[in-house]
C-alpha cells in the first residue's frame, strides 16, 4: 500500500506527534509511505527523515498562495500515485477531496482531531474551513476521528456518521514512562522541594485550555495548602501571556506559580509533577497530555471535554469546564489520594495507557481501516 499524508507543518503539536507516530510505525510495517506539508522546517521533519519516511514540502509562501500552492500539490499527488491520501486536520480535510476529480480510483481519508469548538472565538477563515468540511466531508472515502466525543460532535454537524469510525491516539509507553532521575533534574531546575507537590497544566496558551479556570482554581487551593505549586508549560501568544501572568499575580499565586514556557523534553516535564491538570473548556478530542502524563505514573485531573474522562477512567478525576471550585476541590482530593498511595496510583494510572492506549493498538486499527478501503 502506498500512503500519502496531508498536513500543514511538523512543528511540535499532539496531531503531528501522532502523525510522526504512525508513519514511522506504518514504515516499519514495510508501507510506501510519504508526507506532505505545506510549509518547511517543522522541528519533527527529522525524526521523520532518521526513519526513512519520505518528506516532501510544497513551499507554501503565505496562507493566500492558493493556486499556486494547490497546481503543486496536484502535480506531486499525480507524480505519486498513493492508494490512500490521508488528510490531518481542517484545511488538509478540504484540499483532498478537491483533489479526487485529478485521481480516480485514489481513496480519500480524513482526519478529525477535536471535538465542540466554540469557532466564535477565532477569525473567519477557520469559520470558513470548517463550514467547507460540514460541506464537503460526505466526499471523503473514510473519516478517521480521534474521539468519541469528535464523533458525536461531528455527525451533529453534519458529517455522514457511516464513514465515520473512531480510532483513540497512541502513546509512546516507552518514551513516556516513570524516571525518578529526570524528577529530580526538573524539580531542581524549577526551585521545588521534594516535600512540596507539583501541580501542572501542560498546553499551549488558548482560550480553549481555560488558564484562567486553572488560576482562579490554584489560588483557592494554595489558601488551604502552602505545600502545592503549580506549573504552566507551554507556548503561545506574547499579550496573551502577559495578561494570564497578571492574572495569577491578581489571585495571589505570586511565586507559588512557574511559567516554564515551552519545552521540548516532555517525558521530564510528567515527571516532575505530581498531578497533572486539564482545564480545557471546549474543544479537545483525546489529549495527548493525559495519556502521557499517566504513562508515567501521573495522575489526572481533567475538565469533562472531549475524551478526557474515557481516558482517565477510574484512576483520576473529572469535574465540570469552567468552574474553578469544582476544580479546586478536584485537586485538593487528588493531592489527598497521592499522600496516602502515590506508588499503588502511578502504577495503576500507567498500567491504564498501557493496556488501553498503546501505539501498538492505533497502528493496528488504522492499518485495518486503510487496508480495508482497498478490498
Amino acid at each position: 500500500m502506498k500512503l500519502f499524508f496531508l498536513i500543514r507543518s511538523l512543528d511540535h503539536g499532539g496531531a503531528e506527534r501522532q502523525l510522526v507516530n504512525l508513519s514511522k510505525a506504518l514504515r516499519g510495517k514495510g508501507y510506501d509511505v510519504a508526507i506532505t506539508v505545506y510549509y518547511p522546517g517543522g522541528s519533527l521533519e527529522k525524526e521523520l527523515s532518521e526513519a526513512g519516511v519520505r518528506l516532501h514540502c510544497l513551499e507554501k509562501k503565505h496562507r493566500w498562495d492558493v493556486l499556486s500552492f494547490f497546481r503543486s500539490l496536484v502535480r506531486f499527488v499525480r507524480k505519486e500515485r498513493p492508494d490512500v491520501i490521508h488528510a490531518y486536520l481542517d484545511t488538509a480535510d478540504v484540499l483532498t477531496v478537491l483533489l479526487k476529480p485529478f485521481l480516480p480510483g485514489v481513496s480519500v481519508v480524513w482526519g478529525v482531531r477535536a471535538s465542540n469548538m466554540d469557532l466564535s472565538r477565532y477569525d473567519w477563515f477557520w469559520r470558513l474551513s470548517y463550514f467547507l468540511e460540514r460541506k464537503l466531508s460526505r466526499f471523503a472515502d473514510l473519516i478517521i476521528v480521534n474521539s468519541f466525543s469528535g464523533m458525536t460532535y461531528s455527525a451533529r454537524n453534519g458529517f455522514p456518521k457511516e464513514k465515520m469510525i473512531v480510532i483513540p491516539n497512541g502513546i509512546e509507553t516507552t518514551a513516556f514512562r516513570p524516571q525518578p532521575q529526570l524528577r529530580e533534574t526538573i524539580r531542581r531546575e524549577w526551585g521545588v522541594g521534594e516535600n512540596e507537590t507539583l501541580i501542572g497544566l501542560v498546553a499551549r496558551l488558548d482560550p480553549m485550555k481555560d488558564h484562567v479556570t486553572f488560576l482562579k482554581a490554584a489560588a483557592l487551593v494554595a489558601r488551604l495548602r502552602p505545600d502545592v505549586r503549580f506549573v504552566c508549560v507551554g507556548r503561545g501568544d506574547g499579550a496573551y501571556y502577559q495578561r494570564l501572568r497578571r492574572v495569577g499575580e491578581e489571585y495571589g499565586l505570586g511565586g507559588r506559580i512557574i511559567w516554564a514556557g515551552s519545552r521540548k523534553d516532555m517525558p521530564t516535564v510528567y515527571n516532575g509533577l505530581d498531578i497533572l491538570c486539564v482545564s480545557s473548556f471546549y474543544g479537545e478530542g483525546f489529549p495527548n497530555v493525559i495519556g502521557e502524563a499517566m504513562a508515567c505514573g501521573v495522575p489526572c485531573v481533567a475538565t469533562d471535554v472531549g475524551d478526557s474522562a474515557r481516558i482517565i477512567g477510574e484512576k483520576g478525576i473529572v469535574v465540570p469546564p469552567n468552574q474553578p471550585e469544582a476544580l479546586a476541590s478536584g485537586l485538593l482530593e487528588m493531592v489527598a489520594w497521592i499522600e496516602k498511595n502515590q506508588k499503588d496510583l502511578a502504577a495503576q494510572v500507567r498500567c491504564r495507557i498501557v493496556e488501553e492506549f498503546g501505539i501498538g493498538k492505533m497502528v493496528r486499527l488504522t492499518e485495518a481501516a486503510l487496508s480495508g478501503l482497498l478490498e
